[in-house]
């Protein structure tokens, strides 16, 4: 039996018991006073997340939302210190009395909030690799340890550090999260897939609402990237989210100052990247941002290419002090080679291949199995307007619009492994061999002008007002969403390929054979049909003392299905509407304020199924399917923030899923009274626990079961449900201030345990294996330029990614990455 977990438990919650008991007064030496005050923007907005330091010592602190601050200091005569790029240094001479608490005059930074990213601070001390504060997490400007909801953030900083280009990489930093699937470059998937908690979930969130994006999303535009955790249905909806959390990216904004990077970037497997990050303002009310990037990488097997393009332009415009409108778009646009994806035949299951793992079997991990000129086109284009009035410095209303739009067109090759009876199917003649998976079957499933768009228009009023000392933080939310889909897919089969023979020619499955499958509207499978979502939201954050925080929020929400519809635009299942209720709650108490939160939540998640067929034979409209978590944990940012992180247990119920029972015929008959169960441990730790190294670490483990199901899975481990145990780690060190200042170097990596891709009674069990995979990094940061050299995979680890698939992983790539700035 494994008694690491027990232990690990026992473990945190003796630290969680310690931290409880600890007397706040004991961490501060009895000489120190209190500094307070606040920092405004050039526009007299509140400066977040500013860093403040005393010139000479370690001692500061971050500024909240509100742009106040607050730290402790032994008693002294000092100079607060701001530093940043382009902006002459601000000093302000404080005198700290023992025991008492000095205000500092409010300071003014001249800069936007936008530019606040690039801070320096004197004192070196703020931890990079940290955001303090988001809006979009609870739609309302909360520090993390005010917030009883876990997540996680993977900021730019740390992206930059560690040469990465596209979210997909980039979640490696997030504990608890694992990719299943590379991204197919299809209409409406959305990107990669990711496992969370349990639950399958996409990347299909842009700064708090729709925006969806079918290829590998480019983080050119990346501000930072939150993994919202457990089911969040109260204030994001059921149509983008799923049970086990969201991922949330958050862009770069225009600000008010000249600003230019240009990047190049070259690499193994001819990997060849342009980037430009250019702000500029027009006029004194309008600014203008574009970021944008070219991307072309070969494979580590012998066929394989993609090339992309982002485009990212932003417009902000400050009509008055209390009006402002902010206009976005991305465009996204790919042409890629597939990269190989393995399937069981559903004749050719594991127990019948008489397969295991993946050693069982005889993949060249280095053959692509077809050649890289069968390409597929895909494009996302997006566009968000957003419209900010304030109301005055207590209330403000936010109006949201957006319009996404993916398309694809074109081959998407797979294979299925098969056993030999099969491969003569699929391929006549095919000689009978001893033994089983000699074949894999040449599969297709091309789309073809396949479109989903999107339409999601939001409004949020957001107050802060005291009722007597009972300090409220709230929104009150409206929203819409439609969905448009006219996805059209249609398939091939190619006949069979010896699994591995370096004599066979494997580049002989190509774009000639695959277009003379010519589509046949007789043989597609659409998925035409309109959704419509109307919803009402609103959460309150009551500050009932100065330590303990309640939070309550709930959502309605009307969804219409206007039916679906095959080519001939003849319906073939009937419209519907449900209504779902969506409540959560939240509690915070501090044992030491603004540096220690205990934390618990309740939180829900719903979808809407499609209709299915009953015992009865009729076709009945299904129960909304409901998730319930319930969550603890421990939140910190101790001595001056340079310890954080989050540990938490959770548990999430899900109700009303849809299970096969038997029937007569051919007739597939469903129960919807079915359930799962998943539960488990995350820690995340971000330090900086001195001024020149840098520290995350994460660990996760989750176990997840079908509780009430099919016989042929009861009790069994999903096989959507990813690695029980994932772990990462990344540590860099920058060389203090020396000639050369600047230089540093990364190292890190992530850990999985054995995965489950098929996992039933009928078919058997298919792992994956666990690996360990290594990187690291040089860089040379400067004010006018930075080089970086990373390494990928220092180990070459053959490895493997996917749910029900095998998925081979790139090998080791070296990186090399240069930017000017100005």
């Amino acid at each position: 039996m494994n008694t690491s977990v027990p232990n690990l438990f026992k473990l945190s919650a003796a630290i969680i018991v310690l931290l409880t008991l600890i007397n706040p007064a004991s961490l501060f030496a009895q000489n120190r006073g209190t500094i307070q005050g606040k920092v405004v923007t050039s526009n007299n907005e509140p400066a977040d997340n500013v860093s403040i330091g005393l010139e000479g010592t370690s001692y500061g602190t971050t500024t909240k939302a509100n742009g106040e601050y607050q730290f402790k200091a032994p008693a002294g005569s000092y100079k607060i210190i701001i530093s940043y790029v382009g902006v002459e240094r601000i000093e302000v001479p404080v005198t700290v009395t023992a025991g008492q608490t000095v205000i500092v005059p409010q300071i003014m930074i001249r800069a936007s909030q936008s530019q606040l990213t690039e801070v320096n601070v004197i004192a070196n001390r703020a931890n990079r690799f940290t955001r303090k504060t988001s809006v979009d997490v609870g739609k309302i400007p909360l520090d993390n340890l005010e917030n009883a909801q876990s997540y996680s953030t993977v900021t730019n900083e740390l992206l930059k550090e560690q040469n990465i280009f596209n979210v997909e990489d980039a979640l490696k930093n997030a504990p608890g999260i694992q990719k299943m699937w590379d991204a197919t470059g299809r209409a409406a998937d959305g990107g990669g897939y990711f496992t969370l908690r349990g639950f399958v979930t996409q990347t299909r969130l842009r700064n708090g609402i729709a925006g969806l994006v079918t290829s590998g999303i480019d983080a050119a535009n990346i501000e930072k990237i939150e993994v919202i955790k457990g089911p969040s249905a109260t204030l994001f909806g059921s149509t983008l989210t799923s049970f086990g959390g969201l991922v949330n990216r958050v862009t770069k904004k225009p600000y008010d100052s000249f600003g230019l990077e240009i990047g190049e970037s070259v690499g193994s497997y001819d990997l060849n990247r342009t980037t430009i990050d250019l702000n500029t303002p027009i006029g004194s009310n309008v600014s203008f941002r574009l970021n944008s990037a070219y991307n072309y990488e070969g494979s580590f097997q012998n066929y394989g290419q993609s090339r992309s393009f982002a485009f990212a332009p932003s417009l902000a415009i400050k009509a008055n002090d209390k009006l402002s409108f902010l206009l976005e778009s991305e465009v996204f646009v790919g042409r890629n080679a597939a990269k190989p994806f393995f399937f069981f035949d559903y004749l050719s299951s594991p127990k019948a291949l008489g397969v295991s793992k993946v050693s069982d079997l005889n993949i060249n991990y280095k053959n692509a199995y077809v050649n890289d000129d069968i390409k597929s086109f895909s494009r996302s284009t997006n566009y968000f307007a957003t419209v900010n009035y304030q109301f005055s410095d207590k209330l403000k209303s936010q109006t949201v619009f957006s319009s996404s739009n993916s398309y694809s067109n074109g081959a998407s090759p797979y294979f299925y492994l098969v056993t030999d009876e099969r491969a003569a199917v699929y391929a006549p003649g095919t000689p009978d061999l001893p033994g089983e998976a000699n074949y894999v079957a040449l599969m297709d499933q091309s789309t073809y002008h396949s479109k989903l768009n999107a339409i999601e228009i939001q409004e949020n009023i957001n107050g802060d007002f005291n009722i007597g000392t009972t300090r409220h933080r709230f929104v009150v939310g409206l929203d819409f969403q439609h969905q448009n889909s006219n996805q059209v897919y249609y398939g091939g089969a190619y006949g069979v390929a010896p699994i591995n023979d370096p004599t066979y020619n494997y580049g002989s499955f190509n774009k000639l054979l695959v277009d003379a499958n010519i589509y046949n509207p007789a043989g597609a499978f659409p998925y035409i049909y309109k959704t419509n979502t109307y919803s009402a939201y609103a959460s309150d954050v009551v500050n009932i003392t100065d330590r303990l925080i309640a939070s309550v929020g709930l959502r309605v929400d009307r969804f219409e299905n206007k039916g679906n519809y095959n080519l001939k635009d003849s319906l073939i299942a009937a419209p519907f509407s449900q209504t779902a209720f969506s409540p959560k709650f939240g509690l915070i108490y501090q044992p030491i304020k603004d540096a220690l939160s205990l934390f618990a939540n309740f939180q829900n998640g719903f979808q809407n199924l499609t209709p299915y067929l009953n015992a009865s034979g009729q076709t009945v409209s299904p129960k909304i399917q409901n998730a319930t978590q319930i969550e603890g944990g421990v939140k910190m940012a101790l001595f001056n923030g340079k310890l954080n992180g989050t540990l938490s247990y959770y548990r999430i119920n899900l109700t009303n899923v849809l299970r096969t029972v038997p029937g007569s015929g051919a007739q597939t008959i469903q129960v919807q009274d079915g359930t799962q169960l998943s539960k488990g441990f995350e820690a995340e730790i971000v330090a900086n626990p001195i001024s020149s190294v840098n520290i995350i670490a994460g660990f996760a483990y989750n176990n997840s079961k079908f509780t009430k199901a099919d016989a042929n899975v009861e009790g069994l481990r999903p096989n959507t449900a990813g690695s029980p145990y994932l772990a990462n780690f990344y540590a860099s060190y920058r060389l203090p201030a020396t000639a050369l200042k600047g230089l540093g170097i990364g190292f890190g990596g992530n850990y999985a345990s054995s995965n489950k891709i098929i996992n039933s009674v009928s078919e058997g069990t298919f792992e994956l294996p666990s690996y360990v995979i290594l990187n690291g990094n040089l860089f040379y940061d400067k004010s006018k330029y930075r080089f970086g050299l990373s390494v990928n995979n220092l180990a070459n680890k053959e490895y493997y990614t996917g749910y029900t698939t095998i998925n081979p992983q790139r090998l080791r790539q070296f990186v090399l990455s240069a930017s000017y700035k100005l």
